[in-house]
C-alpha cells in the first residue's frame, strides 16, 4: 500500500493519521454498515435500472459488503466488491455465506485506485462515502465512468455544502466539500446524466445508526485500545474528536447525498 493510498484510506474513514489504519477493524468492529444506506442503494437499482439476472455490479470501497449483499440478495445479480482492507473483506464473505448468496458475491482485497485500470464492462458502478480516495471529483466521475458501458449506471454516496455554508464553517477539515451546484456542473462536464438524488435527510432507515449510537460505540473501542496501548493515546482520542466533528458536520454544515447518474 503507497503512502498516498494509506492517507486517502485514513481520510474516507474519519482518521487524521496513517497510524490508525491497523486499528480501523477493531474501532469499527460494532459496525455492518459504513456509509451507504444498502436499502437506498437497492431501491434506485430496482427503480431506475433495467436489470437482469445478467446485470454486473462492481461496488468499490466496498467495506464489510452491508450495500453488496443486499443488492444480490434482493434483485439477485452479481456483485463484486472490492476494498483494501482484509478484515473487511473476510466479514463480507462471512455475511455472503450467511446469506446463502455467495455464488452472486466476489469479495477482492485491493486498491480500488488500481481495480478502475482494470475492472470495465459493468453496468452499474457504487462508490459509497469514501471521500477523495480516487482524486479529485472530476478525476473520481471520469475513473467510475470507465468502469461501465455505454448507458451504464455510477451510484455515488457523497456529501455537499449547505446553503450559505462555506468549507470555512466545516469542522472536520480532512476534506473539502462542493457545492450542489459544482457537482451538477461536474456531472455535466462528465457526460453523466442525473437521473434521481435521494438526500441523507429524507432517509429513515433503521439500518442505519444513530450519531449517538455510533459516538457510543466508537467511544468505546477506542478507550478500549487506549488501555492496551496508552502510548497511543493522542491518535485513538483525536480518532473520537474527528468521527465528532464529522457528525457535527452532517447535522449543521453538508447533507449527505446519493446520486444516480447515467453514462450518456
Amino acid at each position: 500500500m503507497s503512502t498516498e493510498t494509506e492517507k486517502k484510506l485514513a481520510c474516507s474513514l474519519t482518521a487524521e493519521t496513517t497510524e490508525l489504519i491497523p486499528f480501523l477493524p477493531y474501532l469499527l468492529q460494532d459496525f455492518w454498515l459504513l456509509g451507504s444506506d444498502p436499502n437506498a442503494m437497492t431501491e434506485l437499482i430496482k427503480t431506475h435500472v433495467d436489470y437482469s439476472e445478467n446485470t454486473k455490479v462492481l461496488d468499490l470501497a466496498c467495506g464489510k459488503g452491508a450495500v453488496s449483499i443486499k443488492i444480490a440478495q434482493e434483485l439477485r445479480i452479481k456483485i463484486k466488491g472490492i476494498d483494501l482492507l482484509p478484515e473487511f473483506i473476510e466479514f463480507a464473505a462471512k455475511k455472503a455465506k450467511e446469506h446463502k448468496i455467495e455464488k452472486l458475491c466476489d469479495f477482492v482485497v485491493e486498491d480500488i485506485n488500481e481495480a478502475v485500470k482494470k475492472e470495465k464492462d459493468y453496468d452499474i458502478v457504487i462508490l459509497g462515502a469514501v471521500g477523495n480516495v480516487l482524486g479529485s471529483p472530476a478525476e473520481t466521475l471520469s475513473k467510475l465512468k470507465a468502469t461501465i458501458k455505454m448507458g451504464g449506471y455510477i451510484l455515488i454516496d457523497e456529501a455537499y455544502l449547505l446553503d450559505d455554508v462555506n468549507q470555512e464553517n466545516v469542522i472536520y477539515k480532512n476534506y473539502e466539500y462542493l457545492t450542489e451546484k459544482q457537482w451538477w456542473d461536474l456531472f455535466k462536464e462528465a457526460d453523466l446524466e442525473l437521473i434521481k438524488t435521494v438526500s441523507a435527510s429524507d432517509l429513515d432507515s433503521p439500518e442505519n445508526p444513530d450519531s449517538d449510537f455510533g459516538m457510543a460505540n466508537i467511544t468505546k473501542r477506542a478507550n478500549e485500545l487506549i488501555k492496551n496501548y496508552p502510548d497511543k493515546k493522542n491518535i485513538f482520542e483525536g480518532y473520537i474528536n474527528s468521527q465528532q466533528r464529522e457528525y457535527d458536520d452532517l447535522e449543521n454544515n453538508i447533507e449527505g447525498v446519493i446520486w444516480i447518474l447515467k453514462k450518456a
